[in-house]
C-alpha cells in the first residue's frame, strides 16, 4: 500500500474537514466544494487526516510540500549520530614509534566521537605475560583521558585483552565541531586570498611621468 495521502479526485468520500491554505479551519463541506475552492486557489486537495470522521483535507501546493518533507528528512538523516566502534590492535612490546602512530589514531577516533576497542594480541611465551598488556592498556588510557575514558575495563579474552574507550564528547557535538571548524577554514581560506589580490593590486607600479614639451634638452656636447 502506498504511504503518500490521497489527493484531489482519488479523495473518495462525501464530505470533508476543511482546513484553507494559512491553516485556517473552513469546516465541513461537501467534497466537490472542497475541490472547487483547490481549483480557485490553483492548491491541491490533500487527505491530512484519513481516520477522521469525517476526513480531515487541507488545501496546498503538494508538490512544494512534498519537496520540503524529503529535504527536512535528508537534513534529519545528516545530523543524525551513528554511534561506532572503531578498533585498534597493538601488540605487548610494541616499539615507541609506532605506539605513537596507534595513539594518534586512538586520539583522532575519541575527537569524532566515537568508542575504541583496543586490542592487545598475545603470541606463543607473550600469553604467560598478561601484565605487559594491561599495563599497555593502562598507559594508553592515561595518555587520552582528556578525550576519553575506560568503559569497559580490561580483560582477558582467549589470546587477546581488550580495553573499551568511550569519548567525552558526544557524536553530535564532535560533528557540529567538525562542521565548524570547516567553515572557519574555509573562511580562513577566503580571506587570504581576499589579502593577496589586494596585495597584488597594490604593488603594481603606474607608470613613469614623461617629460614637459618645452623642457630644455640638454646638449652634451656643449
Amino acid at each position: 500500500m502506498s504511504a503518500e495521502p490521497r489527493i484531489n479526485d482519488r479523495i473518495r468520500v462525501p464530505e470533508v474537514r476543511l482546513v484553507g491554505p494559512s491553516g485556517e479551519q473552513v469546516g465541513i463541506v461537501p467534497l466537490a466544494k472542497a475541490l472547487e475552492l483547490a481549483q480557485e486557489y490553483d492548491l491541491d486537495l490533500v487527505e491530512v487526516a484519513a481516520n477522521a470522521r469525517p476526513p480531515v483535507c487541507k488545501l496546498m501546493d503538494y508538490g512544494k510540500f512534498k519537496y520540503e518533507s524529503a529535504m527536512k528528512a535528508r537534513e534529519a538523516r545528516k545530523n543524525q549520530a551513528h554511534t561506532v566502534i572503531k578498533e585498534m590492535k597493538l601488540r605487548p612490546k610494541i616499539d615507541p614509534h609506532d605506539y605513537d602512530t596507534k595513539k594518534g589514531h586512538v586520539v583522532r577516533f575519541l575527537k569524532q566521537g566515537d568508542k575504541v576497542k583496543i586490542t592487545i594480541m598475545f603470541r606463543g611465551r607473550e600469553q604467560s605475560r598478561p601484565e605487559l598488556g594491561f599495563r599497555l592498556l593502562q598507559r594508553l588510557a592515561s595518555d587520552v583521558e582528556e578525550l576519553g575514558f575506560i568503559e569497559s575495563n580490561p580483560k582477558q579474552d582467549g589470546r587477546n585483552m581488550i580495553m573499551v574507550l568511550g569519548p567525552h564528547k558526544k557524536k553530535t557535538e564532535a560533528m557540529a565541531e567538525a562542521r565548524e571548524a570547516q567553515a572557519a577554514r574555509k573562511a580562513e581560506r577566503q580571506g587570504v586570498a581576499s589579502d593577496d589580490n589586494a596585495e597584488t593590486a597594490e604593488t603594481v607600479e603606474a607608470p613613469a611621468a614623461e617629460a614637459p614639451a618645452d623642457a630644455p634638452v640638454e646638449n652634451p656636447e656643449a
